[in-house]
C-alpha cells in the first residue's frame, strides 16, 4: 500500500533555550499544517498541555514516563506507530510530526529510530533535527555537558535564543565555536521563538540529495591557518580542510569535531565501500553525521552517501554539470574521531 510519508522533525536545545515557545510558535503559525507534537512531560519548560490543545486543536501526545531517550527509545517507536496507524484509520489528522525532546537528550536515538525500524521507515520520513542554544549560557553548557555538543554536531540548522541578552562579540565566538564543530548547519538568531516556518519545516536534512553546503568560513579559516593552496593551482590535488586549535580562535577544544575531506581525483568504488564500512564499525558510535557528494569512477553521475552513527546511506544523484569541477567532498561530524586515519584512508580509496 504506497502512501505520502509523514515528516518527522525532531526539536532539541539546551535546557531554556526555548523550545517550548518555539513549538508554541509553530503549532500557531502553520497554516493549513496540523502537526502532531510528541514531547517530553516533565522538564523546566513543561507545556501546559490543556492551554496547547486548546488553543491550536493540536493532538498532544504525552509519553507517560517523560521522556524521549536511548533507554526508552522502544516508547517512541510504540508512540509512533501508534500515530501512524491512528491516521491511517482516519482516527486522528495530522500532516506531520516534531518530537520536542528533553534539554538531556542524545538526538542520535531518537533519529536512529527512523531507519532502523521497518515499520516507523515505512510510515514517516525524518526531514530534520533542529537544535535551539542559548546564547547566552552556552560556552557553560557546551563546556560541561557532552549531550549539549552532541545535540549540535547532529543539527541540520542551529537556532540561538537570548543574542539581544548577549555581547555581540561574545555571540560572534560562540558562532564560530558552533561552526567548527558543525560546518553543514546553518545558524539562525531567534528572538522568541520568532522563526519563519520555512526555516523549520521541510529542510531535507537527511535526504540524499546532492547539496553539500559547508560552511565558508569554515572552509577559509583553515587556508588561512594551514597555508593550502586551494583554487586550481594545486600543487597537490586534493586538500584537508580541518578547523585549529589555535588559540587566538578560542579556548575550547571540543570533542565534537568537524573535518572536510576534498579531492579532485575519482574514488575508486569498491575500495571506498569497505573503508567507510569499516571506519563505521569501528567509529560508528562516536559518528555523529557524516555526507558526501563524489566524483566515483564508472559513474557520470554523483554519488551520494549520507550516515547517522552506524547507519549509512548511499544513492546515485544527478549527472554532474556540463563544466562543473568534479571535486568530491565529504564532512564528517563526531567525537573525538581520528581524523588522520579517515583522510589517509580516504586518499587511498582514490583512484
Amino acid at each position: 500500500m504506497s502512501q505520502t510519508l509523514i515528516p518527522a522533525t525532531i526539536l532539541t536545545g539546551f535546557l531554556g533555550s526555548g523550545k517550548t515557545t518555539l513549538l508554541k510558535r509553530i503549532l500557531h503559525e502553520a497554516h493549513g499544517q496540523k502537526i502532531a507534537v510528541i514531547e517530553n512531560e516533565f522538564g523546566e519548560e513543561n507545556i501546559d498541555n490543556d492551554i496547547l490543545v486548546e488553543e491550536s486543536k493540536e493532538q498532544i501526545v504525552q509519553m507517560s514516563n517523560g521522556c524521549i531517550c536511548c533507554t526508552i527509545r522502544e516508547d517512541l517507536r510504540a508512540t509512533l506507530s501508534d500515530l501512524a496507524a491512528k491516521k491511517r484509520k482516519g482516527e486522528l489528522d495530522f500532516d506531520r510530526i516534531v518530537i520536542e525532546t528533553t534539554g538531556l537528550a542524545d538526538p542520535g536515538p531518537v533519529a536512529q529510530t527512523f531507519f532502523m525500524d521497518d515499520e516507523i521507515a515505512e510510515s514517516y520520513l525524518l526531514d530534520s533535527i533542529l537544535t535551539l542554544v542559548d546564547a547566552k549560557h552556552a560556552d557553560t553548557q557546551l563546556d560541561e555537558r557532552q549531550e549539549a555538543r552532541r545535540q549540535v554536531g547532529f543539527a541540520d540548522r542551529m537556532f540561538l535564543s537570548k543574542t539581544d541578552l548577549t555581547p555581540a562579540a561574545e555571540v560572534d565566538a560562540l558562532i564560530h565555536r558552533l561552526k567548527h564543530m558543525n560546518p553543514r548547519a546553518p545558524i539562525e538568531k531567534a528572538h522568541f521563538g520568532e522563526v519563519a516556518i520555512k526555516d523549520v519545516l521541510d529542510l531535507k536534512g537527511f535526504n540524499l540529495n546532492a547539496k553539500l553546503e559547508i560552511d565558508p568560513e569554515f572552509l577559509s579559516a583553515d587556508e588561512h591557518d594551514h597555508d593550502h593552496h586551494h583554487g586550481h593551482d594545486h600543487d597537490h590535488d586534493h586538500e584537508h580542510d580541518e578547523h585549529c586549535d589555535h588559540p587566538h580562535h578560542h579556548a575550547h577544544d571540543d570533542d565534537v569535531k568537524s573535518f572536510v575531506f576534498r579531492s579532485d581525483r575519482a574514488f575508486n568504488p569498491a575500495k571506498l565501500e569497505d573503508f567507510l564500512g569499516a571506519m563505521v564499525n569501528i567509529y560508528g558510535p562516536r559518528m555523529l553525521r557524516y555526507k558526501g557528494v563524489l566524483q566515483v569512477t564508472g559513474f557520470d553521475r554523483k554519488v551520494i552517501f549520507q550516515g547517522v552513527h552506524q547507519l549509512m546511506g548511499s544513492d546515485v544523484g544527478p549527472k554532474w554539470a556540463e563544466g562543473e569541477a568534479r571535486t568530491s567532498k565529504m564532512v564528517f561530524i563526531g567525537i573525538e574521531l581520528p581524523r588522520d586515519i579517515f583522510l589517509q584512508g580516504l586518499e587511498q580509496c582514490l583512484v
